[in-house]
């Protein structure tokens, strides 16, 4: 990501995000103090609350501005926490956004119960709308990420997965929640179906872009930058689309080499490093870049339907920084 884009980004939101960061404070209130220790080591430790700012920029570019869509956002970021805690511990990670996973600081039952409690705090805030389309749409988002996640894991190594394959198993588990929050804003603005089918659409595929730009750094970011070990997926026995396209590409002696690699996963730097040698050398890197751009431009031409705003100018921003970033 630019600096410039940042910046001008950032200079755009920052009253959202103290209102939002206040907005998910109040609505953290569990019963026991362990469950909100939890749930704030990984809540409150530094992310970028994109979730919840499409929310809000959604209903503001459909007209809506009471003010209550900026607690109605903090539903995405509860979500989307829940889902990390979850995930750390089926991965067994060890690190989420430069700090140790939670289930390596408590007990794993209680990490888990913990994203249980973030999505049940989700769904009150949600049936505060009183809209069943609301609802409908997060226990749809709920529902897919999961099958997403058994997804994932019933594929874990597969060396013959295909390009159609994981675009469905990021759909469910990456673009559905960034769908979601575009689609409620416009929900809970009552907006024309036009205009929810266009939200919809762009947050489709701004989801999209979105994980392979994030596919892209675990190869070409550093640890400082991602918070995390770069290569994490690889050693998850994740494959995504640069190693796929690689693999489909590559000859029989460096594809038999790159298999190996995914089979070991205590492979040391200097083979990883030659792994992402491969990825440029059969186009893995170069494929997965030009793909994000494409669902970046769709989702740009998504809000063509809508007139010049704030709003709208900022969503054409977020959706040239879902590929720009580093972190």
């Amino acid at each position: 990501m630019t600096s410039d884009l940042k910046s001008r980004i950032i200079s755009r939101v920052t009253d959202d995000l103290e209102k939002i960061e206040s907005a998910l404070e109040a609505n953290l209130k569990p019963n026991l103090a362990l469950v909100k220790e939890i749930a704030s080591h990984l809540l409150f430790s530094g992310g970028k609350r994109l979730r919840p700012l499409l929310m809000v920029h959604s209903a503001r570019m459909c007209g809506y501005n009471s003010g209550f869509e900026i607690e109605f956002s903090t539903i995405f970021e509860f979500l989307h926490a829940a889902t990390l805690l979850h995930d750390d511990v089926v991965d067994e990670a060890d690190v989420r956004r430069g700090k140790a996973a939670a289930h390596t600081k408590w007990a794993a039952p209680k990490v888990v119960l913990t994203g249980d409690f973030l999505l049940a705090t989700a769904l009150d805030i949600a049936a505060r709308t009183q809209s069943p389309e609301i609802i409908l749409v997060i226990a749809n988002i709920t529902g897919q990420m999961s099958q997403g996640e058994i997804d994932q894991l019933e594929k874990r190594g597969q060396t013959t997965l295909s390009e159609a394959q994981y675009l469905t198993v990021i759909e469910r588990k990456t673009a559905v929640l960034i769908q979601g929050a575009c689609q409620s804003g416009a929900i809970l603005a009552k907006a024309s179906q036009e205009k929810r089918s266009a939200l919809k659409d762009y947050g489709f595929h701004l989801g999209v872009a979105f994980q392979m730009a994030d596919d892209l750094l675990d190869y070409m970011a550093t640890a400082d930058e991602l918070g995390k070990n770069p290569g994490a997926d690889l050693r998850e026995g994740k494959l995504t689309l640069p190693l796929i396209v690689a693999l489909e590409n590559a000859d029989e002696k460096d594809r038999s080499w790159m298999i190996d690699q995914i089979r070991d996963k205590g492979f040391n730097t200097k083979s990883f490093e030659h792994l992402k040698e491969m990825l440029y050398k059969y186009k893995g890197i170069e494929y997965t870049s030009k793909q994000a751009q494409y669902h970046v431009h769709q989702a740009k031409e998504c809000l063509d339907v809508f007139k010049d705003s704030p709003s709208r100018e900022l969503l054409q921003m977020l959706a040239d920084y879902a590929v720009e970033r580093r972190v």
